[in-house]
């Protein structure tokens, strides 16, 4: 899986005022600028350009940009679920659907963006992950983080048991927790800002 993921919370309104066809060329053109000051090891770049003020980019520390930490989170989770309660295998099970990216298929691509975003499911094939969840989604994945959250800590015991895995990327519950804590903070900053969110293969 050599592939990279940029995740962007984004001005939903301003976002559908530029024309459907071009909304992804956009988004992937103004995801980075070319000054120093947008470089960051871990969590929030504000673009300081005014132009690009109706977006922000989330680095997942330790990640490298990489997508291969947030397949390895999936796993982790798929090892350690059956340990997990209604409640909180539920909440996951919904919240890490709707954001991470399975392969590169048209029908797993159209499964991770909210319809109406771009003109077609035909163009949505990327080689890589395509996220695009707007306002509405976002809400209901911060419902699904606040039920999941409370009862993480549960987790802790089984996952030494059923997923620990030194030398894997998501080598245990640390590990684990802080990658799913970053989607958590993504969903939640979109969700305060009534924005929504968006996952691009950069």
């Amino acid at each position: 899986m050599g592939m990279d993921i940029t995740v962007l919370v984004v001005d939903w309104a301003h976002l559908m005022e530029i024309a459907p066809d071009d909304r992804l060329e956009v988004l992937q053109e103004s995801a980075y600028a070319d000054d120093e000051s947008d470089e960051a090891d871990a969590g929030w770049v504000w673009p300081a350009e005014a132009d690009r003020a109706w977006l922000g980019r989330y680095e997942f520390g330790g990640t490298l940009g990489s997508y291969k930490p947030h397949f390895w989170l999936v796993q982790a989770w798929e090892d350690v679920r059956g340990a997990a309660g209604t409640t909180l295998r539920t909440a996951l099970d919904d919240f890490l659907t709707a954001l991470l990216w399975s392969g590169p298929e048209v029908e797993s691509d159209a499964e991770h963006v909210d319809s109406g975003v771009f003109p077609s499911e035909d163009g949505l094939w990327r080689p890589g992950p395509l996220i695009a969840r707007g306002p509405r989604t976002v809400a209901g994945l911060h419902r699904c983080w606040q039920k999941a959250a409370p009862a993480l800590p549960q987790l802790r015991e089984p996952y030494a048991h059923h997923a620990a895995c030194p030398g894997r990327w998501i080598a245990d519950f640390e590990e684990f927790t802080e990658l799913l804590s970053g989607w958590a903070e993504v969903v939640g900053e979109a969700q305060q800002r009534r924005w929504g969110l968006v996952g691009l293969p950069l």
